[in-house]
């Protein structure tokens, strides 16, 4: 398989995880220290640093030390756009699933 495809593959499996979604998604409005990250994900310190260390590594955030606070924002900037599409995406299929049961209950009477 050739590297490139690999490369995305990574960033999915990156952000395929619950815990990881929360940060990026927190993450899309501006950068964040670690101490208001952990809070966000409801996870000890020790797990969230492994959710940001992962996704540091897929090339998904960039961190930076301030004293003896690390702060993390998004390296990639197409990552707020892409979570909007598929927001409205999945949004528009909520409401055809309601449309299409609403439809069929009428039916049913």
């Amino acid at each position: 398989m050739n590297e490139y495809i690999e490369a995305k593959a990574k960033v999915f499996k990156a952000l395929g995880h619950p815990s990881r979604l929360v940060i990026v998604e927190a993450l899309c409005s501006g950068e964040l220290c670690v101490c208001d990250i952990v809070p966000l994900v409801g996870r000890d310190i020790s797990t969230v640093s492994k959710h940001l260390s992962l996704l540091k590594e897929a090339g998904v955030l960039k961190d930076s030390k301030r004293g003896t606070s690390v702060y993390y924002s998004l390296m990639m900037d197409c990552v707020p756009g892409f979570l909007n599409c598929l927001s409205e995406f999945l949004g528009k299929r909520l409401e055809k699933q309601v449309r299409d049961y609403a439809s069929s209950s009428l039916k049913k009477l």
